[in-house]
């Protein structure tokens, strides 16, 4: 099989903007590694369960983002795995296995709360952008319902412009929102000053170059006094904030 590029592999992100999780339900060890191996492949965190019991507790610890779940298992039936997994998480999207090709089967599945069917045998490719798909679409959907841009213990909150740390509120100025908000938003990029000056302050570089200096320097003692740091210069090239390690 032919693997995508990694410039497809890295469009995909939680919003702490870190990989995508997703949960690998299969009794079958080697169709399950092999998907294993294909999902991290694209660079998602990817656990895996043999049976419906263990996978239910392992969706608990993990909060995947997306499972993958066979129909046909050892212990419990795929639908009532489902079941459970969305009584925890409502909006998990949940991509089927299974061997039965039978109409009744997908309307099955489907009203059960199931996003999506892919009945085997099928190829790894088809299930990678199957599940993709589904990503990118509940990725986008959160993006839209959702006002708060979240990296490691640090929240943003567009709408109500709250800021907070490890749950303890950050009263920042309109000019330190705005340059945090740029900072989350491109989480683990390295900005230039000239980028930032550009979004926040809206000029073009002109020796100016102190500005940010100075709010990156505001920044700091608001976000990261007494933590562990967030907002990291990289000598030559710019600011990155990422979560503290």
């Amino acid at each position: 099989m032919s693997m995508s590029s990694s410039a497809s592999r890295a469009e995909l992100r939680r919003p702490d903007g870190e990989p995508p999780r997703v949960l690998v339900v299969d009794d079958e060890q080697t169709l399950s590694e092999l998907l294993s191996m294909a999902l991290r492949y694209e660079g998602w965190d990817v656990k895996s369960a043999p049976d419906g019991r263990s996978s239910i507790a392992l969706a608990r610890k993990f909060r995947p983002d997306a499972v993958v779940l066979d129909i046909m298992l050892p212990d419990l039936d795929g639908l009532e795995v489902l079941r459970q997994m969305r009584a925890d998480s409502p909006t998990v999207p949940v991509l089927f296995l299974t061997a039965k090709d039978a109409v009744e089967d997908r309307i099955a599945g489907l009203t059960a709360g199931g996003d999506d069917y892919v009945t085997k045998p099928f190829s790894l490719e088809e299930v990678v952008a199957r599940l993709r798909a589904l990503l990118r679409r509940s990725t986008m959907a959160a993006a839209e319902s959702d006002s708060l841009i979240v990296v490691g213990d640090l929240t943003l909150d567009e709408d109500s412009r709250e800021v907070r740390r490890a749950g303890k509120e950050i009263n920042l100025t309109a000019t330190e929102f705005e340059l945090l908000r740029y900072l989350m938003r491109n989480r683990k990029r390295v900005l230039s000053k000239a980028q930032i000056l550009d979004r926040v302050w809206n000029y073009d570089f002109g020796g100016q170059a102190n500005v940010v200096e100075l709010y990156i320097s505001y920044l700091r003692k608001k976000i990261d006094a007494g933590r562990a740091p967030m907002i990291h210069t990289m000598r030559g090239a710019g600011y990155v904030l990422k979560p503290a390690e």
